[in-house]
């Protein structure tokens, strides 16, 4: 019988190599692992006395935490006790304060006091030495003390009040007479005859009464106007003038009685000096007769209409200062018939008085 032959298997002596080598690496992690087994007391040694330490800070920081605590509940009492004794100091010079006010402010009423009554012994004083003055100025003449039937002023109801008063006379050429052909006529006439025409020096004895009731703690101006405005004051200055003594009034009433009425009525003019005036005046007394002729430009034409003259007036007016009283004592003027209306509204707007007065006032 014929014996076969045996045949070696490649792959089974593959297996082996490869069992082999992970028998070998199976040998090799075991002894990996042994190793750190061995030194892992060392490692656990180490952390227990690191676990101590932190240990110990832990419990000595809790003590130093409890000591700043303590340290702190005790600044706070201590300063809470300060804080109270502070309100209570406190308090006491709050009330040392009252106390010294109080005995301050007798002093100081005390001074206060007797200035006062040393102040109004020395106005008085100078109220009587004014009121001697203005006596003595007054002997003789009517400039101030303006004598008459009676007391004229109830009939006007237009008292003469505030502390910087104007009086402002209409000395345009109407104030010659009540009529248009009059007029023309004493335009022609000497000024000598001019000065004594009945309704000019009815104009002067309105302002003689005006000026005789003025103050005589205010300041005064009396203005003239008719194409232009000027003071009747000595100096020639345009702003506030003193008492004092009369003499200042009684030269601009006597300056008044040397004036010559002539030419147009400026109404704008006037209006412009009141603005002018530092401080505003508290009163404006005006003596005319009509509504205005003409404005500050120069007129084209030589005659006006009635309705070119309303409107000057309520061009003028509208630059009236607000809060200013004016006063009106309009005198008859023939051929113009809306002055009286005119005039009466502007009174009234500003809370002054208006009054057409009789021939025989003042």
């Amino acid at each position: 019988m014929k014996r076969r032959k045996r045949q070696t298997s490649v792959f089974s002596l593959a297996f082996l190599d490869v069992m082999s080598c992970g028998f070998g690496a199976i040998v090799l992690i075991f002894l990996i692992v042994n190793n750190k087994t061995e030194t892992q007391p060392y490692d656990s040694e180490e952390s227990l006395a690191e676990l101590r330490l932190l240990d110990f800070e832990k419990l000595k920081g809790q003590r130093e935490l409890s000591e700043l605590e303590k340290n702190a509940r005790k600044t706070q009492m201590e300063l809470n006790s300060a804080e109270a004794e502070r309100s209570l100091l406190q308090n006491e010079l709050r009330q040392l304060i009252e106390e010294l006010e109080n005995i301050k402010g007798s002093s100081v009423a005390e001074i206060e006091a007797t200035a006062k009554l040393r102040s109004d012994v020395r106005n008085r004083e100078e109220k009587l030495k004014q009121l001697q003055a203005l006596e003595r100025a007054n002997e003789g003449n009517d400039l101030r003390v303006f004598e008459g039937e009676g007391d004229r002023q109830y009939l006007t109801g237009m008292k003469i009040g505030g502390r910087n008063i104007v009086i402002a006379v209409d000395t345009s050429a109407s104030m010659l007479d009540n009529t248009v052909v009059n007029i023309i006529r004493r335009r022609n006439m000497s000024d000598e005859q001019k000065r004594v025409a009945p309704k000019w020096q009815r104009a002067i004895r309105t302002v003689e009464w005006l000026s005789a009731q003025l103050p005589l703690d205010a300041d005064f101006q009396i203005y003239k106007f008719n194409e232009a405005v000027q003071t009747l004051t000595n100096d020639q200055t345009m702003q506030w003038q003193s008492m004092g003594d009369g003499s200042a009034l009684n030269s601009a009433v006597s300056m008044l009685e040397k004036e010559v009425p002539s030419g147009g009525t400026n109404m704008e003019a006037l209006i412009l000096a009141l603005r002018d005036l530092n401080p505003s005046p508290d009163s404006v007394y005006i003596v005319t007769d009509g509504l205005p002729t003409r404005d500050n430009l120069e007129p084209r034409r030589a005659t006006v209409t009635s309705a070119q003259r309303l409107e000057l007036f309520r061009d003028a007016a509208n630059r009236l200062p607000r809060q200013i009283p004016i006063n009106v004592i309009l005198f008859p003027m023939e051929g113009d018939p809306m002055a009286g209306a005119a005039w009466w509204q502007l009174a009234r707007a500003t809370g002054g008085a208006f009054i057409s007065p009789s021939w025989d006032w003042p």
